[in-house]
């Protein structure tokens, strides 16, 4: 999708709203409002010209997901959202390769997840007794 640079001079009010989840709320506020004179796009957040002739921009968080463990074909990653992931990444030329290494790589993953979570338990649980 090619991105379109579209450029529109108003004058205009602006107000910025915090929200409770902390995301911004811009609101751009026309002298002389049009319907249609801006599209509704997406950023880092939603913007569209309302048929009162406002335009509303609302920000989206961003996503941040830190790497937890690097291997040499796989990431594992513990979201915001709730969300682990495991992303397996293979170059074409070793699509050949592709069930060793998947197999090779999630052991990586397997052997992190015991060691920095399951084993914890277990040793927590000797302390205590």
């Amino acid at each position: 999708m090619k991105k379109k640079n579209q450029m529109v001079t108003m004058s205009a009010e602006v107000a910025v709203t915090k929200m409770e989840n902390g995301m911004r709320y811009v609101q751009i506020l026309p002298e002389n409002p049009r319907v249609g004179m801006v599209e509704p796009f997406c950023g880092n957040g939603r913007g569209q010209m309302l048929s009162n002739g406002t335009f509303d921009f609302v920000q989206r968080k961003r996503k941040r997901r830190k790497p937890e463990f690097k291997g040499e074909h796989i990431t594992l990653s513990f979201g915001e959202d709730g969300y682990d992931r495991c992303i397996f990444v293979l170059p074409n030329e070793q699509r050949g390769e592709f069930t060793k290494l998947l197999q090779k790589e999630t052991a990586k993953v397997m052997a992190y997840m015991s060691e920095r979570f399951f084993d914890q338990g277990q040793s927590d649980q000797r302390s205590s007794e």
